[in-house]
């Protein structure tokens, strides 16, 4: 295969939250990276996923979910989301199977109007195993009416299904270009990051609706031991208030323990190696209105 052939780009996935964005880029990439939950904010910052095969790598950027912000975290998101846009040579527009454009699909609709013609834009439409074919067809429909699509995609990230259609699609779109990153990387965030992304994870899925909003995770240590295939992390969850403090700890450590057990599973699985995983809870209050402390939790330029 000659060089020529080699096709590269940058790939923006945008939508609203909770459309299954980070569900697909992990199915796309085969590594659980960005954190998964049905909450929305569960991604916070532009998360690059690498894509690389015989003749193609397309760099992913994991977009947090486009809304209206509330606070200085919020407002750092849709900055995120934004540039994410600017900087694409392929725009991914996510949505679910809902039979009506609501509001925030129509302000993310009116956001993408502004690049019609200058980039690419893909839609996929996704959890499309839990309705009728013919109910696939009227959202197809529905969509395609905005004039703004170069072409639509049902798929079901969750199955792996369509997606590979999906790579196919996107190939059509790129033009011949370099290998960014090496073939074998994935990502480029660092394992810490990961790992904190593995427990702030596990926080989301089990902890009730106003908690997960205010969760933020530094990790205070991450070392390998010398000659032994163990590594000693510790890290801090940051909440925002002390009841939240006593549910994330739950009863007699119950909860604590559950999130910290699962959340060294899978950083086992993401390091091949022992992991010894020690987590303590802190509470900063408001953090997320306060721009030294969203900057100091990694939210930043």
């Amino acid at each position: 295969m000659t060089e020529n052939n080699f096709k590269s780009g940058y790939v923006s996935v945008v939508g609203r939250p909770n459309v299954g964005k980070s569900t697909l880029l992990n199915a796309i990439i085969g590594e659980k990276i960005s954190a998964i939950s049905s909450k929305p904010q569960t991604t916070r910052q532009n998360i690059t996923f690498i894509h690389t095969d015989d003749d193609s790598q397309i760099i992913f950027l994991d977009t947090p979910g486009i809304q209206r912000p509330k606070n200085k975290l919020g407002e750092f998101m849709l900055t995120e989301s934004k540039e994410s846009i600017d900087e694409a040579d392929v725009i991914t527009y996510i949505v679910d199977t809902s039979k009506k454009i609501g509001k925030a699909e129509r302000s993310i609709i009116d956001i993408l109007k502004e690049y019609k013609g200058g980039v690419p834009i893909i839609l996929l439409i996704n959890k499309v195993d839990t309705i009728k074919k013919d109910e696939v067809l009227e959202i197809i429909s529905m969509y395609a009416n905005e004039g703004i699509f170069n072409e639509i995609v049902p798929i079901s990230a969750m199955k792996n299904d369509g997606v590979d259609i999906y790579i196919e699609t996107l190939k059509k779109y790129l033009k011949p270009g370099p290998m960014y990153y090496p073939d074998d990387m994935i990502t480029d965030k660092n394992e810490r990051f990961i790992v904190a992304e593995i427990i702030r994870e596990k926080g989301l899925r089990y902890l009730n609706e106003e908690v997960p909003h205010g969760l933020a995770i530094s990790i205070e240590k991450f070392k390998k031991r010398e000659g032994k295939n163990i590594y000693d992390i510790e890290a801090n969850i940051y909440v925002e208030r002390d009841s939240h403090k006593g549910i994330l700890i739950g009863k007699g450590g119950s909860m604590l323990k559950r999130i910290g057990s699962e959340a060294r599973e899978d950083a086992e699985r993401l390091l091949d190696a022992k992991v010894n995983l020690q987590i303590w809870v802190k509470v900063e209050k408001n953090w997320r209105e306060r721009d030294n402390l969203v900057k100091r939790f990694g939210y930043d330029k």
